[in-house]
């Protein structure tokens, strides 16, 4: 019986390259490429090499970074690469770290460092900030001197949401820590929708493989989507 063609078939031969009547790749070229990254470390160089084209049309101005990180659950338990973390008023997990710096204006992922779950965001998060960072906003968790002087070490300026600060007037001093805070607060918050569309779009809640070298694979492979998808949207609207 012949097959029928979807739009989607049709879409997913044009971008690969393939004619109709051209066989697919069978899932063990895709187990065996994906094996390949992994034994080469060449997921990094294939998100680097991709993303850099994106920037290149969808980012004019570099204006500022957004960095945080996100937990995804191992594919099992038993995945002696993971690790369990525990937040408070949140169940504990076992798995890895997304640790991400993102574009502040187009939402583009730029950088990408994947850790056990249990690796601090504050420590981690000098490898997830992009060259040339700009204005660098992230939580109280990346509050200290580590993270600034990375900051600042790359050319940016870091905006930490602060926990407290001092004054003699308690009134006043709240009122100066909101309006240090919430612009923060609102240019940040910008990188959870990011994580949003990895987890519910792309099926990131949950680890395929056991081990950090294949964690970093999925989780690289995953923002190559994204960002494909994200910058098609950005050039529209800039068109």
């Amino acid at each position: 019986m012949p097959r029928r063609w979807t739009t989607e078939d049709r879409s997913f031969r044009r971008f690969c390259g393939f004619s109709a009547q051209e066989p697919t790749p069978e899932r063990t070229a895709f187990v065996r490429f994906r094996k390949a990254l992994v034994a080469h470390g060449l997921d990094k160089t294939l998100f680097d090499e991709i993303t850099g084209q994106l920037k290149a049309k969808a980012i004019q101005v570099k204006t500022g970074t957004l960095v945080d990180a996100t937990i995804i659950a191992s594919a099992s338990e038993d995945d002696e690469e993971g690790h369990w973390v525990k937040h408070k008023g949140r169940p504990a997990v076992h798995g890895f770290k997304a640790h991400v710096g993102a574009d502040a204006d187009t939402a583009l992922v730029e950088e990408i460092a994947v850790t056990p779950a249990n690796i601090n965001d504050g420590k981690a998060g000098p490898d997830a900030l992009p060259d040339n960072p700009g204005q660098v906003f992230a939580d109280s968790a990346y509050r200290g001197n580590h993270f600034g002087d990375a900051v600042r070490a790359k050319g940016g300026t870091p905006h930490i949401v602060a926990t407290g600060m001092w004054g003699r007037d308690e009134a006043e001093t709240l009122a100066r820590l909101e309006a240090w805070n919430q612009p923060i607060h609102r240019i940040r918050g910008r990188i959870e929708k990011i994580f949003g569309t990895w987890k519910r779009s792309y099926g990131l809640r949950r680890m395929r493989w056991r081990g950090l070298a294949k964690a970093g694979v999925q989780i690289r492979l995953t923002a190559i989507a994204y960002n494909m998808k994200r910058s098609l949207k950005v050039l529209g609207m800039a068109g």
